[in-house]
């Protein structure tokens, strides 16, 4: 079975979108020599050890590549089975397709902003967006499920993975009292955020959508924060290192302490048995290069407990800031928890009383369908009837010229004449009901129409409070990051300083 033709042709157009190669690809089969795969590593990484790679032979490369992704993957074991080496040595495309699809994952993830996806068409952004929901919805089960996926029949899923799932419709105006509770419980959760300012939600798209779910910007979290304690992590071995270098050192002063107290002993004992003078002159100087260098050694050692004194106050306040974040990250996984809760919850009432409103609006132009047929077949009628009127009133006016027995003749036409008139001002009574009731009814139905769109309107402001408290956390991880990273560097001037 081949590959689905539209998510191929998503994928790579997001492969051509990194722009790591010079010309377009325009088949997966083009992926074969993994180069374009590190070139994306590389990009994601900004690091030299891509370019090394690719000079290596094609089983070196995939060996690289399955590692970058087994270290970045959630499950690490899931990944490992995941793509096989030996399919991708043959240049499968169902293999180059999850390799694809990963990277996509990864790079979501890590550094893709909403506004940077407004490249890609409508189309192209709803089946990258299926395939993100996908991976989202299916992390603990890709090893069965995506195969299936990327291939032209998708399995079934409880979770859906189309385009649908990303529009949302907006809920009718009549809605009952619970649902404005909801509406209050769900402005509560929006305005949870940190005192950094809102900012405006980003153009909607397929892309964009997806990727401010509460559902994706959870996992950017928790993944932010697993990188943030990595580094913590990697500052604690270095401050542990850096802790048994200034051990060593002190080492070494006792021992050169020790070495000049035998020395000013021996300096004494010399000077008591009246030694040569040239022989004091070496032992001073000896004495003098000792003391310079234990100077020199306790001038380092005071520089490393001075490092080490900042070291510590750094890790504390990264330690502070981390438990700090971990608590705000719990809060805002609660909270996500709730909004979630209360969005379900919307979207039930909203689909309930939308399809309320749909069939009662169904009811309603079948009404009005009804009137207007009965308003149509009354007028034909009167059209009917006053054509006959017409006719009979010509011949009575002709008969009044005849005799009276002529006259007594035609007294039955003359009372079908009257019956006629009477059946016509009936249809013209039921005619003028007919078109109040049409009034009405397509009054109705404009007044049903307002009420729609200004709870779409609702719905819609809602939404774009979500965004801002989603669009607020990630500055605020970002500042935590940025602290990190300058925590990092300047960790990496004092080893140069040291090296030198």
């Amino acid at each position: 079975m081949s590959l689905h033709s539209a998510r191929a042709a998503a994928l790579l157009a997001w492969v051509n979108s990194t722009k790591v190669c010079p010309d377009p690809l325009n088949d997966l089969s083009q992926l074969r020599d993994c180069n374009v795969f590190i070139r994306i590593i590389h990009k994601i990484h900004r690091s030299k050890e891509g370019e090394s790679v690719l000079e290596q032979p094609l089983p070196e490369r995939i060996s690289f590549i399955r590692g970058f992704l087994q270290k970045h993957c959630r499950h690490k074991l899931a990944a490992e089975n995941l793509v096989s080496a030996q399919k991708l040595v043959d240049g499968e495309e169902l293999a180059l397709a999850k390799v694809a699809v990963l990277l996509l994952y990864h790079t979501s993830m890590s550094c893709k902003s909403p506004g940077d996806w407004n490249e890609f068409d409508y189309k192209t952004q709803v089946e990258l967006a299926s395939i993100l929901k996908f991976v989202l919805d299916n992390e603990e089960s890709l090893n069965e499920n995506l195969e299936p996926f990327l291939l032209r029949k998708a399995p079934p899923s409880s979770s859906g993975t189309s385009s649908s799932s990303f529009e949302e419709h907006s809920p009718p105006h009549s809605l009952p009292h619970k649902r404005e509770v909801r509406f209050l419980e769900l402005q509560k959760i929006a305005s949870f955020p940190s005192t950094n300012n809102m900012l405006p939600s980003p153009p909607s798209s397929p892309m964009g959508d997806i990727m401010q779910t509460p559902q994706f910007q959870l996992r950017r979290l928790k993944k932010q924060l697993a990188f943030e304690r990595e580094n913590r992590d990697g500052l604690e071995v270095e401050l542990a290192e850096n802790r048994k270098l200034i051990m060593e050192k002190e080492a070494q002063i006792t021992m050169m302490q020790q070495r000049i107290d035998r020395l000013a002993k021996l300096n004494e004992k010399q000077a008591a048995d009246q030694l040569e003078p040239k022989e004091m002159e070496e032992l001073r100087e000896k004495n003098e290069s000792l003391v310079g260098r234990l100077h020199e050694a306790f001038r380092q050692c005071q520089d490393l407990k001075t490092e080490k004194a900042q070291m510590d106050r750094k890790i504390n306040q990264l330690s502070e800031e981390n438990g700090d974040l971990s608590f705000k990250l719990r809060e805002i996984a609660s909270h996500m928890v709730q909004l979630q809760e209360a969005l379900n919850e919307l979207s039930e009432e909203h689909n309930a009383a939308l399809a309320q409103s749909q069939e009662k609006q169904g009811q309603l132009e079948n009404e009005l369908h009804a009137a207007l047929q009965d308003k149509k077949s009354s007028e034909e009628k009167i059209e009917i009837l006053q054509g006959k009127i017409s006719l009979l009133e010509d011949q009575l006016a002709k008969l009044e010229e005849c005799s009276s027995q002529e006259r007594g003749e035609v007294m039955g036409d003359i009372l079908k004449l009257e019956e006629l008139k009477q059946e016509v001002s009936s249809l013209a009574t039921k005619g003028a009901e007919l078109q109040a009731t049409v009034l009405r009814l397509e009054e109705e139905k404009q007044l049903r129409e307002a009420a729609l769109q200004s709870e779409r309107g609702r719905f819609e402001e809602e939404k774009q409070q979500l965004s801002s408290l989603v669009t607020s956390l990630q500055s605020s991880l970002s500042e935590s990051h940025r602290a990190q990273e300058r925590l990092e560097q300047d960790l990496q001037a004092r080893d140069a300083e040291g090296q030198a």
